[in-house]
């Protein structure tokens, strides 16, 4: 008989509430409150308002991706005028096949998919579009599936198991050169989140608040070719230790952080969330950072497909695509992120606390060291693939060892991270394409400018080239 508390574990707190937060038992909280979350979750999606602002924030995405700053958008507006401008961008894939769905609703290749995931909250668009019916109003017939690590996911997607899947943004990248696997075309058609990570420390650590102090600590990261990765490595380089030598960088599956922590075999991890927020949750880790601190607007994971899926399935991606941005422009409404956290919460999607999740997707959270934080934005599902993103992420693979030799960091974002191919059109139509999609940000601080890749990589003391 499984016992609902264990009043003689020292190694668990106990809590006679339920972790929902209410005062009742965690046996007695039914699904009745996560049926009813999904019931007005798609009420809210089936509203005119919400149809025209989804329709708007799809084509808004693609807008914003091809004119990155504002004054390149306004100055092309201004020179060819409105209609122009929509016929061209209106004219092309995605913005063409994902506006025409609607309404001429054009035939699937193939309807019954398998998308795979792995559980975090990094994935909420693609996991919660299955049980608020996006993917079945698109004509399809998903599966989402759990899967246990991304190595996993990796060997599914080139075997052809998956349809599509949840990838850390650098692995397309990574599996379209080859890197750690047979090379295979892949592509990034969403940015699933961004920000929604963080560095987690063991509880005996909270007096080594300074990364300067972790020589020889042990971290983990979900993967090699992972934001997690790229990012612990930025952190303690900056303070002065050498990734390679002065720390030990360990891959553990995100579900399993939280165990390895409280046995020891870890001193932290820079991890996806909800694995942060459970740390604290069960009292064996603190929050040190949330990665947004390092760069604010950071890509973690993405949503997307080999190359050959697409060229055989255009009116199916079409439909998987417009069903996977509907459900982040819904997730990215404030209002909904309580419920979604009830939605996404049982043991088929996250298998976590709504109590966690609510944390995570709030912002409003406890960060183990005794304060309660509020950062809105501590996830974010902007779908965005920017360009100079995956330049980004190629310097740091560079930078690090990963890959050998000369790397063609233009050609490779552009032919992995799907923008749009409205700067074709345009040119066609006798008009200057704007520059596009390959916006600056700072990391750190430290200005990234994604034309001089190069220079970037030697302004480092420390680097592995």
């Amino acid at each position: 008989m499984t016992r609902h508390f264990d009043p003689y574990d020292a190694d668990r707190p106990l809590r006679l509430s339920c972790a929902c937060g209410g005062d009742h038992a965690p046996q007695d909280h039914d699904s009745a409150s996560r049926q009813d979350a999904i019931d007005t979750l798609k009420a809210r999606s089936e509203t005119e308002a919400f149809e025209s602002y989804s329709r708007d924030f799809i084509e808004a995405s693609l807008v914003k991706a091809l004119f990155p700053q504002e004054a390149t958008r306004r100055r092309f507006l201004r020179a060819v005028g409105k209609g122009t401008a929509m016929s061209a961008i209106a004219s092309v894939l995605p913005v063409a096949s994902l506006q025409a769905m609607a309404q001429e609703a054009a035939p699937l290749e193939k309807k019954e998919l398998k998308i795979g995931f792995i559980p975090i909250t990094c994935a909420t668009p693609l996991i919660m579009a299955h049980p608020l019916g996006f993917y079945k109003k698109q004509g399809l017939d998903v599966s989402v599936v759990k899967t246990a690590g991304w190595a996993l996911i990796r060997d599914k997607m080139l075997n052809k198991e998956y349809d599509a899947t949840h990838f850390l943004s650098p692995m397309p990248l990574s599996m379209s050169m080859g890197l750690g696997s047979n090379a295979k075309p892949m592509h990034v058609a969403t940015i699933q989140n961004t920000n929604g990570q963080a560095i987690t420390l063991a509880n005996k650590h909270k007096d080594k608040r300074d990364p300067k102090m972790w020589k020889g600590f042990k971290f983990a990261v979900p993967f090699e070719y992972s934001m997690h990765n790229f990012l612990l490595r930025y952190y303690v380089a900056e303070a002065g230790l050498d990734p390679d030598r002065d720390i030990q960088i360990r891959v553990v599956p995100p579900p399993e952080m939280v165990a390895n922590l409280r046995a020891g075999n870890i001193d932290g991890y820079l991890g996806p969330d909800p694995f942060n927020q459970r740390a604290v949750f069960e009292e064996i880790g603190f929050i040190h950072l949330l990665t947004k601190e390092l760069w604010d607007g950071h890509p973690c994971c993405a949503f997307g497909t080999s190359a050959e899926f697409i060229q055989q399935n255009p009116n199916t991606f079409a439909a998987l695509y417009r069903a996977v941005l509907t459900s982040a422009a819904m997730a990215r409404q404030p209002t909904n992120r309580e419920l979604i956290a009830k939605v996404i919460s049982p043991r088929e999607y996250l298998n976590q606390p709504e109590a966690v999740l609510m944390q995570v997707l709030t912002g409003k959270y406890a960060d183990g060291l005794g304060n309660v934080k509020n950062v809105p934005d501590r996830a974010d599902f902007n779908p965005i693939p920017w360009q100079s993103m995956a330049v980004w992420m190629l310097t740091q693979m560079k930078r690090w060892g990963y890959v050998k030799g000369e790397v063609n960091y233009k050609q490779l974002a552009e032919q992995v991270f799907l923008l749009t191919d409205a700067k074709k059109q345009m040119k066609a139509l006798g008009e200057t394409p704007p520059e596009g999609a390959y916006p600056g940000f700072k990391v750190m601080g430290k200005a990234f400018d994604p034309a001089k890749p190069e220079a970037y990589i030697n302004s480092f003391a420390i680097k592995r080239t």
